[in-house]
């Protein structure tokens, strides 16, 4: 365990060195400025803004000023929010982000796993080819779609839910985090599915029956844990991509957490914020793998080689 810790620990540092290198050129080779979209300016104004922020000076000797920074845990100040740091921006949007990708997993977990196990208990009967359908509906249309349609069945047809906001109204977190859990647990379904089966197959499982034990023991004693592998090494990509993903959902429902000021800094060129993001997303993703391949790696012994 400590030595699987260590070694992904000795790739991720390169790893967020390269994303944050290769952030920073195609920022730069992309057309406009941060200060582009402002009220035309005089020359001189819009020569000292390039001062103080140190555009002025050349693609590489801004690169090396920002890595020193960021080596430092400098993620620079926001071109477009004077007087605040890209730190605190992430600070601010970031318990936002994490309420919503928790209730998304949650959502994700339970339909998820609750699907996939009567799936495989029930195989080759029309209670494993509904869910397995439905999942497959899941994965297959993207959250940009999914969010408008239950904004459409459950906010404008049923007016049951609200269609924005975080908080601000009752039940107005519901419909952002079904949108974004729904394709996870898609996924968790066919893959707790397909490792329940592969448990079920296996002889211990056969061993385990010819004592004498219920079917109810057999798949709660033995079945449910050997099955839970394949799910556990997906939840560290998931709730990842939970994190990433909730840019179109934060978006689509007017959440103002860190997705969204990742997809604004996008739109006024706030160079520093784009790169202090992908960073940070990028860091979440090492992290939660880790995680996920720990918690994998502690369930089967045979993950430790």
């Amino acid at each position: 365990m400590i030595a699987i810790f260590f070694r992904r620990i000795l790739v991720a540092i390169p790893v967020l060195l390269a994303v944050a290198s290769i952030t920073f050129f195609l920022i730069k080779i992309a057309p406009g400025g941060p200060f582009d979209a402002d009220k035309a300016v005089s020359p001189q104004v819009l020569k000292n803004l390039n001062e103080a922020y140190n555009l002025d000076a050349s693609n590489w000797e801004q690169y090396v000023d920002y890595m020193s920074g960021l080596l430092r845990g400098d993620l620079g100040p926001s071109f477009r929010f004077p007087g605040r740091s890209v730190t605190e921006m992430i600070a601010t949007g970031l318990p936002v982000t994490f309420e919503l990708a928790f209730y998304a997993i949650l959502i994700a977990l339970v339909m998820g796993i609750f699907s996939g196990v009567l799936a495989a208990l029930k195989r080759n009967t029309f209670l494993d080819f509904i869910p397995m359908a439905i999942a497959m509906i899941g994965i297959c249309v993207p959250t940009f779609l999914m969010g408008p349609l239950l904004v459409l069945i459950f906010g404008i047809n049923l007016e049951i839910l609200p269609v924005s906001g975080w908080g601000q109204l009752p039940g107005d977190k519901i419909l952002p985090s079904l949108t974004l859990g729904f394709a996870y647990a898609a996924y968790i379904a066919r893959l707790r599915r397909g490792g329940m089966l592969e448990v079920l197959n296996q002889d211990f499982i056969r061993t385990a029956r010819a004592k004498g034990l219920t079917e109810r023991m057999v798949v709660i004693k033995h079945a449910m844990q050997g099955g839970l592998i394949p799910v556990v090494s997906f939840l560290g990509p998931a709730i990842a991509g939970l994190l990433a993903g909730s840019f179109v959902v934060e978006t689509i429902f007017q959440i103002p957490g860190l997705g969204r000021f990742y997809v604004e800094a996008a739109f006024n060129r706030d160079y520093t914020m784009i790169l202090g993001s992908s960073i940070f997303f990028s860091f979440l993703i090492i992290t939660f793998n880790l995680i996920s391949d720990l918690i994998a790696a502690a369930l089967n012994p045979k993950l430790r080689d």
